[in-house]
């Protein structure tokens, strides 16, 4: 409280402050502009029959949800941002860019992701006003397609340089406040919910049940801030090195190894290739004069659709999916080689290791073993909202999942900027 005492006593950073309100409330405000010609009654019924835009909801921060001109939110920028780390693990030019290059190298791999941004919001665009149309949501000519093409891409552009903008506060990243801001603002609308539908069938088993839920969803949060600040503290020390009347070196360290290196980048993947059976069984259900495809429309339609009455299936596949894209991520974020590599030209070591070799191996079976906490934790997290509202029957509250992950997240690294802006001005101070 005394840190955020000075925060507020500070002109220097309640003005920042005051223009990332101005930039959320701008963002709220285009989440509310509705994209014209959409029927929301219908719509809302197909979210409420079909979970798969549940994940592109909230990355947009429910304006998916709304049909609003921001509906793809900074999702494009995302994905690109996720495809351009990917290509720098493929292309060393890339990698060396990112990693090893000067300022304005790596500034430059920064506008890639902006530019690459807006082909895939065209592509993401174009893709969910078809669907919309199929759906019988949104009806639209060409003139009025090219329109709200062009309306939504240009929004999520702006809402990317808004994001950028917010970083620049120095107060966390503003791609992630974006997000976090969208998920916050739909928890009392659940809540609200939660609470209505008590109050229209009150009844001794509804409340425990709702008791349980709040319950659930505190330890959720614990679990997860435990989770996100927990790490591996490997012990690192640096021979003494003599250069004339100098000794260099001689000092013990250690090497961090977080538990979930890898953040919510695997529920996302998860999620989004499990879209893909339940979209093409759809598309099959389109082939009424074949018996077999509309069989196999069938089972691609039920078998992973997390909306389906009997879903443990996609749950077990849900959970396996995350628990194996944490290590995929992992493998390819964490690079034992490179570390033992730079700990030898710094003189480094790490004590009871030679270094080389038997430093990679020994880093490699600690990333692989402090890995299968986070993604067991991971996979337990995506799998949780179905668990509870399967045994609760509560539907209007969401536990768990990459909400509660990006929401806590972003809340700790809000809060770390924080105390970092004024210990760095009660510094300046002294």
């Amino acid at each position: 409280m005394s840190k955020l005492t000075h925060f507020l006593k500070d002109k220097e950073l309640r003005h920042r402050l005051l223009v990332i309100a101005a930039i959320l409330l701008l963002v709220r405000l285009m989440y509310v502009i509705p994209v014209p010609g959409v029927d929301q009654a219908k719509w809302q019924t197909i979210l409420e029959n079909n979970k798969i835009f549940g994940l592109a909801s909230m990355l947009s921060g429910g304006a998916l949800a709304k049909l609003s001109i921001a509906m793809l939110g900074i999702g494009p920028y995302i994905t690109a941002s996720i495809i351009m780390q990917l290509l720098a693990m493929v292309f060393p030019a890339l990698k060396e860019m990112q990693q090893e290059g000067t300022a304005s190298d790596r500034k430059r791999f920064e506008q890639y992701s902006r530019v690459l941004t807006i082909p895939l919001a065209l592509l993401q665009g174009f893709s969910y006003l078809n669907i919309l149309k199929a759906q019988g949501v949104l009806t639209y000519t060409p003139a009025t397609l090219f329109l709200n093409l062009l309306v939504i891409t240009v929004i999520s552009v702006f809402m990317m340089w808004l994001g950028e903008n917010i970083t620049r506060q120095k107060l966390g990243n503003g791609i992630s406040i974006l997000i976090f801001s969208g998920i916050v603002a739909e928890y009392p609308q659940e809540i609200g919910l939660t609470i209505a539908n008590y109050a229209a069938n009150p009844s001794i088993a509804l409340m425990i049940n709702i008791i349980i839920t709040f319950l659930m969803a505190f330890l959720v949060i614990l679990g997860v801030i435990y989770v996100t600040e927990a790490e591996r503290k490997i012990p690192v020390s640096y021979a003494k090195r003599v250069r004339g009347t100098k000794v260099y070196g001689g000092a013990s360290t250690y090497l961090p190894m977080k538990v979930n290196q890898t953040g919510m980048i695997p529920i996302i993947f998860a999620s989004s290739m499990l879209m893909f059976p339940s979209l093409i069984g759809s598309l099959l259900s389109a082939v009424k004069n074949n018996a077999t495809i509309l069989k196999i429309s069938v089972f691609l339609t039920n078998f992973l659709n997390p909306s389906s009455a009997n879903n443990w299936s996609y749950v077990t596949a849900y959970f396996i999916m995350v628990v194996l894209f944490t290590y995929f991520y992992t493998a390819i974020t964490f690079e034992p080689k490179n570390i033992s590599d730079n700990l030898q030209k710094n003189g480094g070591f790490i004590p009871g290791y030679r270094p080389g070799k038997v430093t990679e191996n020994f880093l490699s079976k600690t990333s692989t073993r402090v890995t299968l906490f986070g993604a067991l934790f991971l996979g337990l997290m995506a799998v949780l909202p179905f668990i509870v509202q399967k045994f609760t029957k509560i539907t209007t509250l969401t536990i768990g999942g990459a909400g509660i992950l990006i929401a806590v997240g972003v809340a700790v690294e809000i809060i770390k900027a924080i105390e970092a802006q004024v210990s760095l001005r009660e510094y300046d101070t002294i």
